[in-house]
């Protein structure tokens, strides 16, 4: 069986990466964070010509993405062919419904900042996601026990990367860093055993991993399968996101400029460097590929707020 190219998963990647850029606004890329291989993005939001940032604007463009995530890629294939013979919409739509309904109506959900992790990993990163977690819930009401999110991409060796999804989104950045790279820490630093923390996202990969084409997607599920040379060329890496309050942003009805707001999150990333760099050692996170996203936004609990609003699940 022919090895996964790295073209391969670049080509599966959902979505118009230049819509991204009309709610969040790149405040950096790449940054080193020395001693590490983990590089930290920051975005921060975007501000309309009326000087205001729009959460409420973000919150419906993750809601209007929601079928990316929410559902595996060979079943929106099968509904998108489905409207195309039949001249019509409504097997898309129908799973953008089913869609919605896995979502928790948790106030203190997490799963708006999974969302964004996954938004920003396929069109930021252009690493897509290779398990649909939210097609494996059983229980809208709770959230997924594992990984939030599993994505994946080819580098020039033919190593297959395997990234690890986690975020949080708290009012606090330190203890949103704090907590997410202890969630993120045993995904990726166990030795691979049965009881190993991934072990179960593993075993899913081997028989549900899903890149809409069935014969990628054999050639994919090879590297999860133990009796296969492949399983020796995985390496395991990690997404991190962690959005936060942040308070330079314009308060009631305050005129926001996008300069000075770009400027105060410039200011501001030299200490979530530096906290990020901490608590990689900390967590002996330091040698491993992390993608690690901050998103400052004007309040954490407006953002799942927002979020819930817009997907119709609170008022």
């Amino acid at each position: 069986m022919t090895p996964v190219l790295p073209e391969d998963l670049v080509n599966i990647v959902s979505g118009d990466p230049e819509e991204l850029g009309v709610h969040l606004q790149l405040v950096q890329r790449d940054v080193l964070l020395k001693d590490c291989v983990a590089r930290l993005h920051c975005h921060c939001l975007t501000v309309d010509g009326n000087g205001r940032v729009k959460p409420e604007r973000l919150a419906e463009f993750m809601r209007n993405s929601i079928i990316d995530y929410a559902v595996p890629k060979s079943r929106l294939d099968d509904a998108r062919a489905r409207d195309a013979r039949f001249k019509s919409g409504s097997a898309v739509a129908a799973l953008h419904h089913e869609a919605i309904g896995t979502f928790t109506d948790l106030a203190n959900t997490g799963e708006g900042g999974e969302m964004l992790l996954f938004l920003l990993a396929e069109r930021f990163l252009k690493v897509p996601q290779v398990l649909c977690k939210m097609d494996l819930k059983t229980d809208s009401h709770m959230h997924y026990h594992g990984a939030d999110g599993v994505y994946a991409s080819v580098n020039e060796n033919g190593l297959l990367k395997l990234f690890w999804g986690e975020s949080k989104v708290y009012g606090d950045p330190t203890a949103a860093i704090r907590d997410c790279l202890a969630s993120l820490a045993p995904l990726l630093v166990e030795t691979d055993h049965e009881r190993a923390d991934r072990e179960r996202d593993l075993v899913l990969l081997s028989d549900k991993a899903d890149l809409s084409d069935p014969e990628l997607t054999a050639a994919f599920r090879k590297y999860f399968d133990r009796t296969s040379p492949l399983s020796n060329r995985v390496e395991y890496c990690g997404i991190a996101l962690i959005a936060f309050d942040a308070d330079f942003y314009p308060k009631d009805d305050a005129k926001g400029i996008g300069e000075d707001i770009l400027k105060a999150a410039n200011d501001e990333m030299e200490k979530w460097v530096k906290n990020v760099k901490n608590r990689l050692s900390v967590e002996k996170l330091d040698k491993f590929d992390i993608q690690f996203f901050c998103v400052p936004v004007p309040s954490a609990d407006g953002f799942r707020a927002s979020f819930l609003k817009a997907l119709g699940i609170k008022k």
